[in-house]
């Protein structure tokens, strides 16, 4: 049937399907390896009840991620941009589908929703639980849990993208999943060779913050799982009191460090500590801003908790202050004190900080700083040249040029977070949520935040929730994770294919 007027090309709207799945099996072969290390850890410790789990698990994400591999040709298909980016969304889903499959093999707590969302949440680097005794999980299954988070903080689709061969293979899948405002910072440098220093850095600086924590007094399991999840800036951790469970000043500071730097732009610390350019962070008009956010957000909070907040010296209310900020300004969720009990301007503080959060190339999630710097000198610009016709503006970021395309990128990015926040707290409280717990959950689940207030606080979690509602806050985590538009394109290419189809019959 063909319709006057319309022109659509069915080839430019299709997708190789197979291709596809060629790809998204190679992320599940992934995800069955570090399963297969977890279980590794499960059988070198006595009495561990998730050998068989994770076991299973991994056998059964291999044989599925293995199918395409050995029965679908690849060939020398050129990824076109539609295709990297259904690889990218559908990598993410698969990931998060079967790495529920060791919960909830193991039981316990984890019904099949709740599985899910433990799942989804590590991935995304939410950090959001429904766990109400993370202690008593055995050790295999504890390593598990925080490797989705260690995964999901480089990214799935850039960690195996690695291991292609061709440069465009490379560029493809991690452009695909590299949002375009974490590349802004490095002009006529390709996706791949950037992917290539993300990786570098996020390992090293794990390694770093792993042997810093053992040197604080940590033993070496705890050591290692508290740097993976500080560096996916996730929050999970193997402690029902999370971080405060420790009271080891020494560890905080340490942690405090790692998030804030997982909370920086990897290609500029890649530039700094990797390369030996030791200027080049400190130089940057974004991570300056990002560290005067976080030392104005810690100023105010400590003065409000001595005022207020039933502090009797500076040093606790500093020590306090400096670490939720640091944990929720990137996202981690790390929690040391029960914020909900805070003072009303400590939490808007905090609320604000789980919005803007941590910059671009950075593991941390929320709207990035970089976009809230675009769009507020945009507006600047706007009115300048409303006010004084004529005059030409330039609009810089880190001393580059910004046109007015990635300006309205910026807004419009923005305008998409706000209204998908209000709308997920809508559903929230329409649900049982009072307001506080709502919208604080809609925030923390789309900026991958994990913590918010009320029911949802630091020291609580996600357990009470209705499952309908835990399936909406999947969504949204999902949805924030890969900052809205790979979704949005991945809808409109389903779209398109099926109206191409139509017009082709």
């Amino acid at each position: 049937m063909k319709m006057p007027g319309v022109t659509l090309s069915y080839k430019k709207c299709t997708m190789n399907s197979r291709i596809i799945f060629w790809y998204i099996g190679v992320s599940l072969l992934l995800v069955s390896a570090l399963m297969l290390v977890a279980a590794f850890i499960a059988c070198a410790t006595p009495g561990d009840e998730s050998r068989i789990p994770l076991f299973c698990s991994s056998l059964f994400a291999g044989a599925v991620g293995a199918y395409p591999l050995l029965f679908i040709r690849k060939g020398d298909h050129i990824l076109r941009f539609q295709e990297g980016n259904a690889i990218v969304v559908g990598s993410w889903f698969f990931a998060c589908l079967f790495g529920m499959f060791p919960f909830l093999m193991y039981g316990g707590e984890f019904t099949f929703v709740n599985a899910l969302f433990e799942s989804v949440s590590g991935f995304t680097t939410t950090g959001a639980s429904i766990l109400n005794d993370i202690e008593a999980l055995p050790r295999g299954l504890q390593f598990w849990r925080i490797s989705t988070a260690w995964v999901g903080g480089i990214g799935i689709v850039t960690l195996f993208s690695m291991i292609m061969r061709g440069n465009m293979e490379k560029s493809a899948l991690s452009g695909a999943e590299i949002s375009d405002v974490a590349r802004l910072s490095f002009r006529g440098m390709r996706s791949a060779s950037f992917a290539n220093r993300i990786l570098v850095t996020y390992v090293s600086l794990t390694v770093v913050t792993g042997v810093a924590l053992k040197l604080t007094g940590m033993g070496w399991f705890d050591a290692v799982t508290n740097a993976m999840s500080a560096c996916s800036t996730c929050g999970f951790c193997t402690r029902n009191a999370s971080i405060a469970f420790y009271a080891n000043p020494a560890a905080e500071m340490v942690l405090s460090v790692a998030m804030l730097a997982a909370g920086a732009n990897f290609g500029l610390l890649f530039l700094s500590f990797v390369r030996g350019s030791g200027r080049n962070l400190f130089k940057s008009e974004t991570f300056r801003v990002f560290l005067y956010m976080v030392i104005g957000s810690i100023a105010l909070i400590t003065g409000d908790l001595l005022m207020h907040g039933g502090y009797q010296g500076l040093g606790p209310a500093l020590r306090d202050a400096t670490f939720q900020v640091a944990s929720i300004t990137t996202t981690t969720g790390f929690a040391t004190e029960d914020t909900t009990a805070w003072p009303m301007l400590s939490m808007a503080v905090l609320l604000v900080c789980s919005l803007v959060c941590g910059c671009s190339g950075s593991t941390s999630g929320g709207i990035k700083i970089d976009r809230i710097i675009l769009a507020f000198k945009g507006i600047h610009n706007r009115v300048g040249s409303s006010t004084e016709p004529g005059t030409v503006r330039a609009i810089r970021v880190d001393g580059r040029p910004r046109d007015a395309r990635q300006v309205g990128d910026a807004l419009g990015y923005i305008f998409c977070y706000l209204v998908i926040v209000a709308l997920m707290a809508g559903v929230n409280m329409a649900f049982g949520m009072d307001f506080t717990t709502g919208l604080t959950a809609s925030v923390a689940c789309i900026g991958n935040v994990g913590p918010g207030f009320g029911d949802v606080g630091s020291m609580a979690n996600y357990a009470a929730v209705p499952d309908f509602l835990k399936l909406t806050s999947m969504l949204e985590m999902l949805v924030g994770r890969l900052e809205i538009f790979p979704i949005l394109y991945f809808i409109r290419a389903l779209r398109l294919r099926s109206a191409a189809q139509a017009l082709r019959t």
